[in-house]
């Protein structure tokens, strides 16, 4: 599908950065880039986010390249995609609905899809008046104001009533993960998860430490389905490793809200394994982020490793570095070369045994 994207510039230092990941989600998405329009702007003009002028122009140059469809990459509230439709006459899609369309792409398994509906219907109860304009063209008169609320209203309590129905559905399946994880800490059994960034290569690395065969690709949420694996680590005995749904910049709280089950593997967790990509020049900035994300799903305060990976792309070397306390704090490997692994299953094994031997020491107390 064509498409105009209409990236704007609010002063941010990492604004090149933000620009270039939202036309990889466009891409990822399908669309077939025609014309980037950019519009500087101190703050977002109330009625279509852009100025009047750059409006014009974008209009323009979308019906110049028969445009179909207008990608616009900053969240808009409902009045200013209903305003800019008009404008355009076309579909405006924002960041956030684009990402919204990529996890529905993307969601493999029953309850990733469950997720995924869950938060677009959400997302969805907040725009409903965008699908009455015709509505709003008259000026009331019988027959058309009492109809057009009722509609309104019953397509509300219709959203109500399948956002109350897959909650019901996802809570169920979230009491199945959580028996789950109950008897795989019977077991005793260390429990890994791997988070960070989109694309850092979670999936990857996944596969290099269980021998397994998880989807992974080059793209942006190449993974949205928990994947769980057992795998015999020499030293540490059975580990249960979990990959996770990468992480974004500005992910929309619906889908944080909706994920949450799935995020649970990540809160659990005995240890997580933060994913860099080292190759990034964003490094810095996607962990800032991933932290954040971690604070939002209350796992901030389980430990964590850095695990730098992609170093074949970089002069890195494979090794570990440490904090000033002697903790292990970084490990440097490439998933896709397996340089390091070694390296990181004997920080595993390290962490988990300060954590069995604090556990020993706290229960002796």
């Amino acid at each position: 599908m064509k498409a105009l994207v209409i990236s704007v510039d609010m002063g941010e230092l990492d604004y090149a950065a933000h620009a270039e990941e939202f036309l990889m989600l466009a891409q990822g998405a399908g669309a077939q880039i025609v014309d980037v329009v950019v519009a500087k702007r101190s703050r977002p003009d109330a009625a279509h986010f852009i100025g009047s002028g750059k409006l014009e122009e974008a209009v323009l140059r979308a019906d110049e390249h028969q445009a179909e469809i207008i990608l616009f990459d900053q969240p808009l509230s409902p009045a200013q995609q209903r305003n800019l439709e008009r404008s355009f006459q076309r579909r405006v899609v924002d960041r956030v609905i684009l990402i919204l369309d990529i996890f529905a792409l993307r969601a493999q398994s029953h309850e990733g899809k469950l997720q995924v509906e869950l938060a677009q219907l959400q997302h969805l109860s907040t725009r409903l008046t965008r699908m009455w304009t015709h509505l709003e063209r008259q000026q009331g008169g019988i027959g058309v104001r009492g109809p057009g609320e009722s509609q309104l209203e019953l397509d509300r309590r219709m959203i109500g009533d399948k956002v109350r129905k897959l909650r019901e559905r996802l809570d169920k399946l979230q009491r199945q993960r959580t028996t789950q994880r109950r008897a795989r800490l019977r077991n005793s059994a260390f429990s890994v998860s791997l988070v960070g960034y989109t694309n850092a290569g979670k999936s990857t690395l996944f596969n290099a430490l269980t021998q397994s065969k998880a989807y992974a690709a080059d793209q942006l949420f190449a993974t949205l389905d928990t994947t769980t694996r057992r795998v015999w680590i020499e030293g540490a005995g059975q580990v249960v490793m979990s990959d996770t749904v990468g992480f974004i910049r500005d992910l929309p709280p619906t889908l944080i809200a909706a994920f949450r089950a799935t995020l649970e593997e990540t809160i659990h967790a005995q240890l997580l394994l933060h994913v860099v990509d080292a190759s990034s020049s964003q490094r810095d900035e996607q962990v800032h982020e991933v932290h954040k994300v971690l604070e939002d799903i209350g796992a901030a305060e389980i430990p964590r490793v850095l695990v730098y990976n992609k170093i074949d792309e970089t002069e890195f070397e494979p090794r570990i570095e440490r904090d000033e306390h002697g903790n292990i704090a970084r490990v440097f490997v490439s998933a896709l070369t397996r340089n390091g692994l070694d390296l990181l299953r004997d920080a595993i094994v390290e962490i988990g045994q300060t954590q069995q031997n604090t556990a020993f020491h706290v229960k002796n107390l």
